[in-house]
């Protein structure tokens, strides 16, 4: 048989299914429990549903050929349909992994965050920091205190998508940022950093993001942690400090 015989040579659902099945053990043999390791299984899927759903939807779709006007319209109407099913489908794979919208828990309530949320958190944030500041000595080391009380502000769904959110508020932000960490951060020349401990660790950059949108929940979540009310109220004065 050729390979123009063979199509196009797509995995088909037994190998996706063999290629899911072997990461899954590769990452149980690292320790990763297999419920986290679902999870990232599960977002990369809907994320390369709807990366493709956005690519698509961006695209020129021309018609092929020359057949007419009723066939060019037939054409288009069948692709939009293709599209919002593909789109559908991304749908449907993500709430499989995050559920539907709306708060989860028993009384109400945001249900806490995993330790895989809280994981992807930090490897979000970390270049994000390193491309304004160096690693810090004086590093307060509650990286997963303070991201705990950011991630409980929002939804899992929400959640699921932080790092795009962290990712645009950067780069939004880029000069302010710039200022800020070269004024008050580790290679600044402030002696005493009490108050500015957190611009040495990188949730900082997750902690004004949730400043500048939800400021009420977070300081909710962050007195609920019992976290040092002094180390917002410093990054509000360097986020805040005349250029």
């Amino acid at each position: 048989m050729s390979t123009a015989d063979e199509g196009r040579q797509w995995p088909d659902e037994a190998s996706v299914d063999n290629a899911r099945t072997t990461l899954l053990q590769l990452l149980a043999r690292a320790g990763v429990p297999s419920d986290d390791a679902r999870e990232l299984i599960g977002l990369v899927e809907a994320g390369a549903l709807a990366l493709a759903y956005e690519e698509l939807s961006g695209s020129d779709r021309g018609v092929p050929g020359d057949k007419g006007e009723e066939y060019g319209t037939g054409w288009l109407d069948g692709a939009a349909d293709t599209l919002e099913e593909l789109g559908a489908v991304a749908e449907r794979t993500l709430l499989r992994v995050v559920g539907p919208e709306g708060p989860q828990g028993p009384a109400g309530e945001r249900p806490r965050a995993g330790r895989m949320e809280v994981e992807r958190a930090r490897v979000a944030l970390t270049p994000l920091y390193l491309s304004f500041t160096a690693v810090s000595e004086l590093d307060p080391e509650v990286t997963e205190e303070v991201l705990a009380a950011v991630l409980a502000t929002m939804t899992v769904r929400q959640r699921a998508g932080y790092a795009g959110r962290l990712t645009r508020f950067a780069a939004a932000h880029r000069s302010r940022l710039e200022r800020m960490f070269a004024a008050f951060g580790p290679d600044s020349a402030i002696t005493v950093h009490g108050r500015y401990s957190l611009l040495h660790s990188a949730t900082s950059l997750a902690v004004l993001e949730r400043l500048a949108t939800v400021p009420g929940e977070l300081r909710e979540e962050w007195d609920a942690a019992e976290l040092p009310p002094a180390w917002l109220d410093g990054l509000t004065t360097a986020w805040d400090a005349p250029a």
